[in-house]
């Protein structure tokens, strides 16, 4: 179940604007500045994903990040209001640090992390990041993270026993 494409079409998702980027290139005439905007979807039923849009325009750039990102979603594996197990996200020099927590505990999380997990619908956790604080790098390592969890009866198929043999 984990780590597969999902439609996109079919969900009612909700978007978050990360970052937004102006780049400049300078010509002969002086410079033409354009913009990168990275965007987070998600339903809040753990299908999240990014995407990253760039054109001379704000809107068009935001736009072009959620076609982009409405490509890229993922089912993520919860328990309950929170993530299954304590893992690390990494991409390029980002890392995160993803705890599960308590009920009532809310999201501990900075900025570009917090984007993801709350797309995600994830209530409780606890998040640090480690390393990089690029933005883009923050969310593909709390993506990558967020894939990489497994629950148990997934671990209990790839072991081929039951549940309860999985946790005595």
């Amino acid at each position: 179940m984990a780590n597969s494409k999902i439609d996109a079409s079919a969900l009612e998702l909700t978007e978050k604007v990360v970052a937004i980027n102006r780049v400049s290139k300078t010509v002969k005439g002086g410079r033409i500045f354009k913009f990168a905007a990275l965007v987070v979807v998600g339903d809040g039923n753990g299908t999240v994903g990014y995407g990253m849009g760039k054109s001379g325009e704000v809107p068009d750039a935001i736009r072009k990040g959620i076609e982009d990102a409405k490509k890229n979603l993922i089912k993520v594996s919860l328990k309950g209001t929170t993530i299954p197990h304590e893992i690390i996200g990494e991409y390029g020099a980002g890392r995160v640090l993803m705890k599960p927590a308590a009920p009532g505990t809310g999201v501990i999380a900075g900025g570009p992390a917090r984007a993801v997990i709350e797309t995600a619908g994830i209530k409780d956790i606890r998040t640090k990041s480690l390393r990089s604080n690029n933005p883009a790098n923050v969310v593909k390592a709390t993506i990558n993270g967020l894939t990489r969890c497994r629950n148990a009866k997934e671990i209990a198929e790839i072991r081929g026993k039951t549940i309860k043999e999985i946790y005595s």
